[in-house]
C-alpha cells in the first residue's frame, strides 16, 4: 500500500481561508453543496464528511499550514485508514495546495484520484469565488 496521489492546485485566497473550508464543518458542508459534515477541527479530533462516507481523526492541526488526517471511506473494511495531508503554501497572491493521499488500496487509485477534482478541487474554487 504505497501508492500516492499528488496534486498541488492553486487558489485566490489565502492560507487561512482555504483552511477553514477544510476544518469548518459549515463552510465544509457548503462546498459538497449540503452534505452533512462534523468536523472537530483540533489535533485528536474526529470528523465525519460527505453524510458519513468518509470518518477520521485529524492527525496535526496546523492553521493556515497544514492538516493531516487519518482518512476512511466506509467502504475500506474497518480498522483501515489512509493518510491525507494538505499543506497550503503562500503563492502569488494566494494559496498553494499540496496533497498527499498515501496508504490507500491499490484497486482505489483511480477512484480516489477523481475524487479529489470532483469533491475538494472543483467545489472549493467555486465556493471561493461566490
Amino acid at each position: 500500500m504505497n501508492h500516492v496521489i499528488h496534486h498541488e492546485i492553486d487558489y485566490e485566497a489565502s492560507p487561512d481561508a482555504i483552511y477553514q473550508i477544510l476544518t469548518g464543518p459549515g463552510k465544509f458542508s457548503q462546498m459538497t453543496g449540503g452534505a452533512p459534515a462534523e468536523i472537530d477541527p483540533k489535533t485528536g479530533g474526529e470528523f465525519s464528511l460527505f453524510g458519513g462516507m468518509v470518518v477520521g481523526i485529524n492527525i496535526e492541526c496546523s492553521p493556515g499550514e497544514r492538516l493531516v488526517q487519518a482518512w476512511r471511506p466506509v467502504s475500506l473494511e474497518p480498522g483501515v485508514y489512509s493518510m491525507v495531508r494538505f499543506e497550503l503554501k503562500a503563492h502569488n497572491g494566494g494559496t498553494r495546495v499540496v496533497l498527499d493521499h498515501t496508504g490507500y488500496p491499490e484497486d482505489e487509485q483511480e477512484h480516489l484520484d477523481k475524487g479529489w477534482h470532483d469533491n475538494y478541487w472543483g467545489p472549493m474554487r467555486d465556493l471561493l469565488r461566490s
